[in-house]
């Protein structure tokens, strides 16, 4: 509460995750090791990507000037760090319409057509999905067997 109380409040909550299927990862496990078994490896890939991922934020401004910032690293069930930012943005950076938030917020699929490798990315690392009793293969069912655990498809109202 202090860095709000000096600062204001956080303008943007960002997440950044760790990808188990990372070049940099992938390329350096034995034969037969999974990121599991390096958790040494993981953790000095994610800091590496984590550095260049603030630089462009703190150093290269491409969200605006933050005046302040608070982050905390987690580590998930698998052993996957991951983490968490609340930025304040200095006034004149600020979020004040829709169309801000717009401009660096997108929600929309890459055209498979003309970015193949960033729809294939996008489809595979931030979709969920199929799930259902056809798919009770699938990492969501294992729990349930006949549910989803992340409780998908949600009903629409």
């Amino acid at each position: 509460m202090a860095i709000v109380t000096e600062f204001g409040a956080p303008d943007l909550f960002i997440t950044f995750t760790c990808n188990p299927k990372w070049p940099e990862i992938v390329s350096n496990l034995k034969p037969g090791q999974s990121p599991c078994d390096r958790p040494d490896l993981v953790v000095k890939v994610f800091q590496l990507k984590l550095k260049e991922f603030m630089d462009d934020i703190l150093k290269k401004q491409v969200l605006g000037k933050v005046k302040a910032f608070v982050r905390v690293i987690e580590f998930q069930k698998r052993g996957l760090p991951h983490t968490q930012y609340a930025l304040i943005l200095d006034d004149e950076h600020k979020f004040r319409t829709g169309a801000d938030v717009d401009s660096v917020v997108c929600a929309e699929l890459p055209y498979p057509a003309t970015e193949p490798r960033l729809y294939s990315i996008v489809k595979s690392s931030m979709m969920h999905g199929p799930c259902g009793t056809s798919y009770r293969h699938m990492q969501c069912m294992q729990k349930h067997g006949d549910r989803c655990d992340k409780d998908f498809p949600k009903p629409v109202f």
